[in-house]
């Protein structure tokens, strides 16, 4: 009987398919690669390492994030991978995907422009409406449904909304 080898670069591939698949368990619309969350993965000896950090160092759904990596990655045949938690550097909105961005917008969270991070620094940038598109928002309050997002209203359809913290 002849065993097929698996090259690093073929698990490698398949890890991160696997792993990039994990839906975040507070916003299921978004996987953790659409997050930035999935960093990397290493395969070293047939071994699998993945790592991931969080949107923010205390953030409670890491637990959940791993154990479906290591599920993920079972169902794939790739056995006792290691996952990794990296808080250096830190994350950042920057490191979200356009796709991510735009399945937040469509799930009627605000989402973080590309840069965002950078300009919260000098004041509170204005945030559009996901449903109507206008920017006649307002700030309601700094905590939202989960640690990473804020409560905003539109003064134009009077709806409020979810966004999606700078970090």
């Amino acid at each position: 009987m002849v065993t097929a080898v698996i090259s690093d670069a073929d698990l490698r591939r398949r890890a991160w398919d696997a792993a990039a698949q994990v839906v975040d368990p507070e916003i299921p619309v978004l996987t953790i690669a659409d997050l930035g969350v999935l960093r990397d993965v290493v395969v070293q000896d047939g071994r699998v390492e993945v790592a991931i950090t969080p949107t923010y160092s205390g953030c409670p759904a890491m637990n959940m994030i791993a154990l479906e990596i290591e599920l993920a990655l079972e169902r794939e045949g790739i056995r006792g991978p290691k996952i990794r938690t990296l808080l250096a550097p830190a994350w950042t909105t920057d490191w979200m995907s356009e796709d991510g961005r735009r399945k937040l917008k469509e799930y009627g969270i605000a989402p973080p422009l590309p840069g965002s991070s950078r300009r919260a620094l000098f004041g509170q940038q204005q945030v559009a409406c996901p449903r109507c598109g206008s920017e006649d928002t307002e700030l309601l309050s700094e905590f939202g449904s989960t640690s990473c997002k804020a409560l905003w209203r539109c003064r134009s359809c009077r709806e409020p909304f979810d966004y999606f913290k700078c970090h």
